[in-house]
């Protein structure tokens, strides 16, 4: 069990660690707790060598059938057939690979947060080592600007802030002390830790490591991480079930084929190379490429959006989600304080417009307010530690949140402080809760608090009431101070008073601050993003669920979740201890609490992590947003983890996609591509399957009847590679259908070839087969043509057909007629461009030898062309009598 350091005296955990206050530890004692220990850096993750990664993708199911194809085409000495599919694998194989080899190739990102340069005493003498060399027991310097390097107990505090949003969540810097905490206070609680990989904002202190490497809360989370089983994509597990559902629909139409032979007393040898055969036949072969196709061009689209696809069957899994569980602070919020509104003793109030550390926005006051509005924003700046550099259009910001949003104000207020002369500062310390300045102006001498209302009330005689001053009713302030606060808003009061026989001496205590009068109160907040309200309501239209998990405060999470309209009452919003209640009752009796929530405040990283679980128990397919290291469990465990582009590069490992942008507004953005892409792959499917089955019948028909075959294998393979292939690649183009967000999440476990799917292949397949099926007896039994004659015949018919009936793929539900070409001009490219061809291969006596294509004339062709319609006919009276309600 981890010792509670921060529960201890600093005299008792320099003792238990056995190092010394002042010299630190001997290099000796370093070099044997090094060899104990080992180095402070997390344990790398271990990349698949590109070889690995390949032949990982040769498992995927349809691969594996498609090289039990090309045995079996080797088998009946259709070389050619199998070569053409060995380099359809091959091509598949290698897309595959290069995209996840890609992904894969990022640097350990857990390690570089904390690998640096640190500063330590050792032998009584202040040294610089890497932080790698760091050992338990080390005695620490940190100063602003330094990221903290381990797990460490503070034993010297300066006006130390503390970023810990990265770990926690929270919004706002964590002011920081050497004094002794609560034996049970939660990390975001603990005031005298820091933690590894989190920056120090202000201040300076010193502090003796507790912790290293994996032991670190950072590396807890680490191993975690790496100890949460990835969870399969829904394309992955549909396309598992396609497999073996192609695999079933041969397997049955082979032993038909048997049977029938059988019964016409055909020899084994004949039945078993007819079978296989039919077997080659049936197989899509393109299908594996035409679906790497699909994605990779979907992949492409969501990457314009700003959302980064690690894997290609992540693209489509953000379509099938049904609950985005996300993170607050810089996901939902620009994680910028922000002053929102000025309030005074006598109840006026003002909004300040703007959101987050930029000069666009304005104060919203009347002219008889206005000098006590610059006033006040003047003493906010001017009470000010943190700074803004300019660099052309380039600001950069340092110091705390809210010192940051004090100068922002400033400027919003367009006031100038060049004419005030700082003499003396009282920075701020969280056990003190306010900060004072002593200033000169006008050859006066004054001073102003900042602070929090209960400790800067405590200066006050007087309040400003308009342009006088009254007497100080604190129980009317405390009341609206309360009030603000119960809106989420993070109050800081400001009051000031001239100081009479000021001397230049060192004012550092309460008493030597004189009289003031209350000035004011500014409420801030971190804003959300200003387009996150509409990307909510958009993810709500598509029956996807969205929650909030924040480690912020829970009037905090509470306010932000009113304005997102995410809740509507406070029974809706959970806490990390209630959590932690629940859980002990059961996993039923907390799976039932977390369905009736939708904001969770106050939670841990592992309060996250059991909060995904629980959705994914009810039956949720979730993904978890993020960019925090607190976030990373979470994100791995989920169905599909999301960071946020300026997020933690623990975050972006741990994640199956990057936003980019951090603009919630391009995760629907993805949702819809996601659901565009699955669509995409059904239309490519339908084309493929239905040709196939076609092929099929057609075979079959032809066996029963004692016919000859319409097409051979190279006739068979040239229509499936080539002109299928054209057009599939064409159907991978196609646009976002109306309604798609309108939708409710399909089902991970319903399979791609699904009842609709089922029938629109049965229906065009067998359509299309049978229309070859009576021309071919027509051209043999009726006209008495030549064989290798009626096949260029039937070539020619079967690429009409396909060309004809990639136009009713490109639609499940709408009227061909209803679908505008422009949105998608590929498809008449590759029409043309595979009646071309066939010509081509018609007219060139080299192609035409080869695949057996005879010149048939011109005005027959249009004669074919005619039949090929029937399948136009056909569909769209399928599509009008089912969809007809729609």
């Amino acid at each position: 069990m981890d010792k509670k350091y921060y529960a201890m005296e600093k005299e008792i955990v320099i003792k238990e660690l056995n190092s010394d206050y002042n010299k630190g530890l001997s290099e000796k004692e370093v070099l044997e707790r090094l060899k104990r220990d080992g180095k402070n850096e997390l344990p790398k993750k271990q990349k698949d060598s590109v070889f690995k990664i390949f032949f990982r993708q040769m498992m995927d199911p349809i691969v594996l059938l498609l090289i039990v194809t090309v045995i079996f085409s080797f088998v009946v000495n259709e070389v050619i057939d199998a070569i053409a599919i060995i380099f359809i694998i091959f091509v598949d194989l290698v897309m595959g690979t290069f995209q996840e080899w890609r992904a894969e190739k990022n640097a350990d990102s857990l390690q570089s947060l904390i690998k640096y340069k640190v500063k330590v005493i050792r032998d009584n003498e202040e040294k610089e080592i890497d932080s790698v060399n760091l050992v338990v027991g080390d005695v620490v310097l940190l100063e602003s600007g330094d990221k903290v390097s381990a797990d460490m107990r503070l034993l010297e505090s300066y006006n130390l802030q503390i970023d810990e949003s990265v770990l926690t969540g929270e919004s706002v810097n964590i002011y920081k002390v050497d004094s002794i905490q609560d034996k049970n206070a939660i990390l975001a609680e603990r005031r005298n830790m820091v933690y590894a990989g989190c920056p120090v904002v202000t201040g300076r202190a010193k502090g003796i490591v507790t912790a290293t490497s994996i032991n670190t809360e950072i590396g807890k989370i680490a191993e975690t991480v790496t100890n949460i089983k990835e969870t399969k994509s829904p394309l992955t597990i549909r396309m598992e079930k396609l497999s073996k559902q192609i695999s079933l629909l041969v397997i049955i139409v082979a032993i038909i084929i048997m049977l029938i032979l059988f019964s016409k007393n055909v020899s084994g040898k004949e039945i078993f190379l007819s079978v296989v055969a039919l077997s080659v036949s049936a197989m899509p072969e393109g299908l594996p490429l035409a679906l790497t196709m699909a994605l990779t061009i979907t992949s492409n689209q969501m990457a314009k959006r700003n959302v980064i696809a690690k894997k290609l069957n992540y693209v489509e899994s953000l379509g099938s989600c049904t609950v985005i569980a996300t993170d607050k602070t810089g996901t939902l919020t620009v994680n910028e304080q922000t002053a929102k509104r000025i309030t005074f003793p006598d109840n006026k109030s003002f909004d300040v417009t703007g959101v987050g550390y930029n000069f666009d926005g304005e104060i919203e006051g009347s002219n008889e307010y206005l000098n006590n509005i610059l006033e006040i924003s003047t003493l906010g700046a001017l009470n000010n530690e943190a700074g803004i550099n300019r660099k052309g259009n380039v600001y950069k910001y340092y110091g705390d949140s809210i010192d940051i949003a004090f100068l922002v104000l400033k400027e919003k207020a367009k006031v100038n402080i060049d004419d005030y002369e700082v003499l003396k500062r009282i920075p701020y310390e969280s056990e003190n809760k306010y900060s004072a300045v002593f200033y000169k102006y006008q050859d006066e001498i004054y001073c102003t608090v900042k602070g929090s209302f209960e400790k800067v009330s405590e200066f006050c005689n007087k309040m400003q009431l308009g342009d006088k001053e009254s007497n100080f009713n604190k129980e009317k302030l405390s009341f609206q101070n309360d009030e603000l606060a119960s809106l989420g808003y993070r109050v800081i009061t400001v009051a000031s008073g001239k100081v009479e026989n000021f001397t230049l001496k060192e004012y550092y205590e309460a008493s030597d601050i004189p009289n003031l009068t209350f000035k004011g109160m500014v409420s801030f907040i971190d804003p959300i993003r200003l387009e996150v309200k509409d990307a909510i309501e958009k993810s709500r239209g598509a029956g996807i669920n969205v929650i909030m998990i924040t480690g912020d405060h829970p009037l905090t999470a509470l306010s932000i979740a009113k304005e997102l309209s995410l809740v509507t009452t406070e029974r809706e919003i959970s806490t990390g201890v209630e959590l932690n209640e629940y859980l002990k009752k059961g996993e039923k009796a907390f799976d039932e609490y977390i369905k009736s929530k939708k904001v969770f405040a106050r939670v841990t990283p592992m309060d996250k992590l059991n909060i995904v679980d629980s959705l994914k128990r009810n039956g949720e397919y979730v993904a978890v947003t993020g960019d925090g290291v607190n976030d990373a469990p979470a994100i791995r465990s989920a169905n599909i983890g999301i960071a946020m582009g300026s997020g933690t590069d623990v975050a972006k490992e741990t994640a199956s996609m990057i936003i980019v942008d951090d603009n919630f507004k391009s995760i629907v953005s993805g949702i819809e591509l996601g659901r565009t892409a699955y669509s995409n792959i059904r239309k490519v499917c339908y084309l493929l399957l239905s040709c196939g089955l076609a092929e099929v019948l057609f075979f079959v028909l032809s066996i029963i009847f004692d016919l000859p075959m319409p097409l051979v294998a190279i006739q068979l393979l040239w229509l499936n590679l080539v002109t299928d292939g054209l057009q599939d690649f064409a159907l991978s183009f196609e646009k976002t259908e109306d309604g798609v967000m309108l939708e409710k999440p399909r089902s991970t476990k319903e399979s791609i070839f699904n009842r609709a799917l089922l029938e629109e292949v049965l229906l065009a397949g067998t359509v299309i087969g049978l229309i070859i099926f009576a021309v071919w007896v027509f051209l043999i039994k009726k006209v008495g043509m030549d064989v290798s004659l009626a096949r260029g015949y039937i070539m020619v018919l079967m690429v009409f057909m396909q060309n004809i009936h990639v136009l009713n793929c490109r639609s499940e539900k709408q009227s061909v007629f209803k679908l505008s070409i422009k949105t998608n001009p590929l498809i008449i490219v590759t029409i043309v461009a595979s009646i071309i061809l066939q010509i081509i291969v018609m007219e060139v006596p080299a192609l035409s030898n080869f695949l057996q294509a005879k010149v048939i004339p011109y005005n027959h062709m249009f004669t074919l062309m005619a039949f090929a319609l029937i399948i136009l006919i056909v569909m769209e009276i399928y599509k009008l009598i089912k969809y007809k309600k729609d």
